[in-house]
């Protein structure tokens, strides 16, 4: 036999034990998940918080303003990080400024005032003269 014929036939034999073993494959985990879906009771009553999650992420941007949504989202943070209380869980830490040198004035017209985009540079106070 020619070395090519060889190299075809092992290709062909090769292939066709891929394909079957890929359709093996697809038909038993069809059964698997089947079985899976049908087993015990539905997510919502095996964890309610699972459930309270889905409502939050159904209704959209209204999620940050539900107290019930917070209240949710701040049980599956305690649960993710693993803490056992929430007298463990970190503070609010309020948010920062941006400038927090620059008075907030209404009444500053334009071209006066501070530049905010410069950096904000400290002046030392005026030293009295050496006799």
């Amino acid at each position: 036999m020619d070395g090519k014929i060889l190299a075809r036939i092992g290709a062909v034999v090769f292939i066709a034990v891929a394909l079957t073993v890929t359709a093996i494959e697809m038909s038993s985990k069809d059964e698997q998940s089947d079985a899976i879906a049908t087993r015990g009771r539905p997510l919502a009553l095996q964890d309610p918080l699972a459930a309270e999650l889905r409502r939050c992420t159904g209704i959209g941007e209204a999620g940050p303003r539900d107290p019930g949504c917070l209240k949710a989202w701040a049980e599956s943070r305690r649960r993710f990080l693993g803490q056992h209380d929430s007298a463990t869980a970190p503070a609010a830490v309020a948010p920062k400024t941006l400038f927090p040198d620059v008075p907030a004035s209404a009444d500053r017209k334009e071209g006066e005032g501070t530049d905010v985009t410069a950096p904000a540079m400290q002046v030392e106070p005026p030293r009295p003269e050496a006799r």
